[in-house]
């Protein structure tokens, strides 16, 4: 009698939110991925629907809630995840249909439910997956996420109520995963958390061996090992603890890239101590200034809330020229939206008018874009290694040490439509805008 080969499982996978849910969902597909399962490209392919959500705002819980809809009309079958599943009433009040919920880093939950409502057909011999696992991002870069949670109590944020407090993985995990995905030939590795300078203060900075070397579980030593494997690392999420200066040596040192992402949020120390922020504004001038001093093509980017209940125009002119001192090469603003569950709400402070926090951005970002186009126009004419991202036509889309993906601006390389994705080049910087570069090929390594 002629076997009957069951038809391969397909899992439809939705992924919302932050680079550290992204890290999330590729956990969750290569897993199922290595008990074969098959990702399908649309909802009326898959058998199923993983939908990884984001909870943080409420724009983020519309989104969500939108896309969950989207694949139950699609779809009809959907588990729900992430970091709006840790309020499961919201979702079910609206689809109470789904499947199951499940709060953020419930991994075996998800998988479990997924074998509940669509059983699992291995096939060793035909199941492989990568050594690095399944990505959702470009082959020639990958997120690493070093530590769940956050020991912050920020009062415009519910992430600690809803990924718990720091939970930092243990660095020789960390370091292995990090040096599989060089092996596969990543050639950039964007370090991410929600507080990644305060990496393995919960281990009591244990150590663990790698490379035939005691490597102790701090900010330091992680971004030490990792810059060992001579791929561009990248330090996003970083909270300007003390310790962070030492790092600026690494980046001296061509280590690690000199770029530091860091959530300054605001500058007013009146607004700062309303938001539970470290509010020494003055001394973050100090160390920008000697971060510069010792890395003159440091990068520093970072994120600020206007518009926060009880914020003036005095406090926001504060920001403002904080801002002009600053210099800050990457910025992003957001106006002040509440979050359900959050401290800030509250707070006996005067909410801010929207059309006033709509004012405020506009001028924040407009001074922002200024500054940009002026650190921009000093590299015009300058040789740089970028890395491509991709091919539009007779150009590459690439970027610079001071760009991450996604998130900053790109290099534009006219003429270089023969270049391939993830391949390293030299290029001259011909011009500039406000955000992006535009370069000529100097040498193609």
């Amino acid at each position: 009698m002629k076997a009957v080969r069951r038809k391969i499982p397909k899992v439809g996978f939705v992924s919302l939110g932050c680079p550290k849910a992204l890290v999330d969902s590729e956990r969750i597909l290569t897993r199922l991925r290595a008990e074969g399962y098959e990702v399908a490209a649309t909802y009326g392919a898959a058998d199923l629907v993983v939908v990884n959500t984001c909870g943080f705002i409420d724009s983020a819980v519309d989104e969500s809630l939108e896309a969950i809809g989207e694949a139950l009309a699609e779809n009809g079958k959907v588990i729900v995840t992430g970091c709006l599943g840790a309020q499961p009433q919201k979702i079910l009040d609206k689809h109470p249909q789904v499947l199951k919920i499940t709060g953020p880093q419930r991994y075996e939950e998800v998988v479990a439910s997924v074998h509940e409502h669509l059983p699992p057909l291995h096939e060793p011999f035909l199941d492989l997956i990568p050594a690095q696992g399944v990505k959702l991002t470009p082959r020639h870069y990958a997120y690493l996420k070093i530590s769940e949670g956050c020991n912050h109590h920020c009062s415009f944020c519910i992430i600690p109520s809803m990924r718990g407090r720091l939970v930092s993985r243990p660095i020789g995990e960390v370091l292995r995963e990090a040096e599989q995905l060089a092996r596969a030939g990543v050639k950039e590795i964007l370090v991410i958390s929600q507080d990644t300078s305060a990496y393995g203060a919960d281990l009591k900075y244990a150590a663990q061996t790698w490379r035939d070397a005691e490597r102790p579980a701090r900010f330091y030593d992680l971004a030490a090992a990792l810059g060992e494997l001579g791929i561009w690392i990248r330090l996003h999420y970083v909270y300007p603890y003390p310790h962070v200066d030492k790092v600026i040596g690494l980046m001296a040192q061509g280590r690690v890239l000199p770029y530091l992402d860091i959530p300054f949020q605001h500058a007013s120390a009146r607004i700062l101590k309303l938001m539970k922020r470290p509010a020494a504004a003055e001394d973050t001038l100090q160390r920008i200034a000697a971060w510069r001093s010792v890395v003159p093509d440091i990068t520093i980017r970072s994120t600020f809330i206007v518009g926060f209940p009880g914020e003036t125009e005095t406090d926001f002119a504060e920001l403002l020229d904080w801002l002009r001192v600053a210099q800050l090469d990457r910025v992003g603003c957001f106006e002040y939206s509440p979050v359900e569950g959050a401290a800030a709400n509250s707070l006996r402070e005067q909410p801010v008018p929207d059309e006033v926090k709509h004012e405020r951005r506009e001028r924040f970002m407009q001074l922002a874009a200024e500054i940009s186009a002026q650190r921009l126009a000093a590299k015009v004419g300058r040789t740089m290694r970028v890395l491509v991202d991709r091919i539009d036509g007779d150009a590459a889309i690439a970027r610079s040490a001071s760009d991450a993906p996604e998130i900053d601006g790109t290099v534009r390389i006219h003429g270089a439509g023969a270049l391939k994705v993830g391949q390293w080049a030299d290029v001259r910087i011909t011009q500039a805008g406000a955000y992006d570069l535009e370069a000529r090929l100097a040498e193609l390594l």
